[in-house]
């Protein structure tokens, strides 16, 4: 454990924004990182691959420990394999080791930026995949209790994009148990683009490599895959959550309005939503915009602030709820911030 100088907190999100925090350290085992969160004197932000944050142009008004543990520890027999994954270890590393081991379940949330700690916090999910359908576990330190426990999934309470972890720091997640299955093909292939680019049918399966390029294929089309040399890379994924309104509500919008099921509600394309209230794939000013490759993206061009960032988020869903009535949500957490 050690402390890192300057405290800037920008170069440790994938936005490249944010102020600094009065102290950070980097804690390079879960050890480290429960004494760090247990003998911090004020507030703690807890970030790893800074994939999921918006970070105020102030700063952080307390201790930011950044989450390097690393590793594997693989289990199980038959069919199975279990393996517990280390916080800090990084996510696509995670799922590239997967591929090649023949181990399938996450192959197609291959090129989600981040770190293996974060997935169960927000329920990561990509390309009909979603890491909560794999978790068997989740081992966190209990801010409160002051001690180690291990949460079910059961205990996780999972939705969509969401968690018992989220917008909460009482748990600091310290590894993640996956059951996969050993076998050379993926999951049943559930999203209609991922069936279309790999030329089957939905619910059909395909060797796990082919599933892994095919989906880092469609990610880089749309700047989601890390890339120093894309601007359109430098944000946090989607910006805004699909919205899950009710049947009423959904009776409201035009007919083409992209949707799925979600139980006795309906899931709408936020992407749909945005570009349909006017907002096109560029748009933007004062160094932000949107991602000239995916509408849900805002991305810091060069020089752009958070302050700038929220307020093009603003904006928009302001346009989305003025045009439909349906009010956006934004998926990162906002740390250090005034946007409401």
């Amino acid at each position: 454990m050690r402390d890192v100088t300057p405290p800037l907190l920008a170069p440790h999100t994938t936005l490249g924004l944010g102020g600094p925090a009065e102290r950070l350290i980097e804690a390079g085992t879960a050890a480290d990182l429960v004494s760090a969160v247990r003998d911090a004197t004020g507030p703690v932000l807890v970030l790893a691959g800074g994939s999921n944050v918006v970070i105020g142009d102030a700063g952080f008004a307390g201790t930011a420990v950044l989450v390097r543990s690393e590793g594997l520890e693989v289990t199980g027999s038959g069919d199975e394999v279990r393996v517990t994954v280390a916080a800090g270890h990084d996510w696509d590393a995670f799922v590239a080791q997967a591929v090649a081991e023949g181990w399938s379940g996450v192959e197609c949330l291959s090129g989600v930026p981040g770190s293996a700690g974060a997935t169960p916090i927000q329920n990561v999910g990509a390309y009909g995949q979603e890491v909560s359908e794999t978790i068997a576990g989740v081992t966190v330190y209990d801010r409160e209790r002051d001690r180690i426990e291990k949460f079910t999934p059961a205990e996780c309470a999972f939705t969509y994009r969401g968690s018992v972890f989220k917008h909460r720091d009482r748990h600091v997640v310290l590894d993640v148990t996956f059951a996969l299955r050993r076998s050379p093909l993926s999951g049943p292939i559930r999203y209609a683009e991922t069936a279309r680019a790999l030329g089957v049918e939905v619910g059909e399966r395909v060797p796990l490599a082919v599933a892994r390029e095919t989906v880092l294929g469609l990610r880089r089309g749309k700047g989601m895959v890390l890339d120093a040399g894309d601007a359109d890379s430098r944000s946090v994924g989607s910006f805004f959550v699909n919205p899950v309104i009710s049947a009423e509500e959904f009776a409201g919008l035009p007919e083409d309005a992209p949707h799925w099921p979600e139980g006795e509600r309906v899931k709408v394309s936020a992407a749909w939503l945005i570009q349909r209230a006017g907002f096109e794939r560029g748009y933007g000013r004062d160094g932000v915009s949107i991602s000239t490759k995916h509408t849900l993206a805002l991305t810091n061009r060069g020089g752009g602030t958070a302050k700038a960032l929220l307020g093009l988020a603003a904006e928009i869903r302001d346009g989305v709820e003025k045009s439909f009535g349906v009010r956006l949500r934004p998926e990162p957490v906002l740390v250090g911030t005034d946007w409401s």
